[in-house]
């Protein structure tokens, strides 16, 4: 059975940093994509990050390409999503996701559970 399970989340000011890391079991990840997605408070669900696993390309959402860095730990099986200069607009519940090529910001069958974050002004 496939599992996702986020860590990392947590309250911090604006400019702080955070590392989310989504920890996968019951699949060898190879060929798949995993995603990295988000929910505002009072706002539908919107893509983060996606990276391929096999090949390591990665692929950004506009809203936070150049702060967000999406990457991963063969050996762990696990999903990192490192967030720079954080902003208020980034708070958000914050869910990684299993894929199939070739969708980036669809076609994910399996969720985490959701980290929150906070960022305070």
């Amino acid at each position: 059975q496939v599992q996702l399970v986020e860590s990392g989340g947590g309250l911090v000011q604006t400019g702080d940093s955070l590392r989310l890391s989504c920890l996968v079991s019951g699949r060898t990840l190879n060929n798949y994509r995993m995603g990295w997605f988000r929910q505002p408070p009072g706002k539908e669900r919107e893509f983060v990050a996606a990276i391929t696993w096999t090949t390591g390309i990665t692929y950004y959402a506009d809203s936070v390409k150049g702060r967000f860095t999406i990457s991963r730990d063969n050996a762990k099986n696990t999903v990192y999503l490192q967030m720079n200069s954080l902003k208020p607009e980034d708070t958000a519940v914050y869910y990684c996701a299993l894929g199939s090529p070739p969708s980036i910001r669809t076609g994910y069958n399996y969720w985490g559970q959701g980290t929150q974050v906070t960022v305070s002004s």
